[in-house]
């Protein structure tokens, strides 16, 4: 994983992590939990670029399930986490070009 990418997941995996420390509605709370699980573990190694695309792919999903979480603060948090989805993708179809 390059350095871009590695800085992109961190971000990601950091934004879905602080939703945990607001007050959001439970069916938000879980879907929320298990995406940052799903981050926190691709953001702790050095995972093959096809193994990053499969849970980038996860979150995205369990972020689909989430219609809206009942705090501002947290809708912020996810809103910026889908669109670092979105580069993190750009990035690693980019780095497949590459390839």
């Amino acid at each position: 994983m390059d350095e871009t990418l590695r800085a992109m997941v961190a971000d990601l995996h950091a934004r879905l992590e602080r939703t945990a420390e607001l007050p959001v509605d439970r069916d938000a709370s879980r879907w929320l939990g298990e995406a940052e699980a799903v981050a926190a573990d691709v953001a702790a190694g050095d995972a093959p670029p096809a193994a990053v695309e499969k849970r980038v792919g996860q979150v995205r999903h369990l972020l689909a399930n989430v219609d809206g979480t009942g705090s501002d603060e947290a809708d912020a948090h996810v809103d910026a986490a889908v669109a670092l989805l979105d580069r993190i993708e750009a990035r690693l179809d980019d780095c497949s070009d590459e390839g």
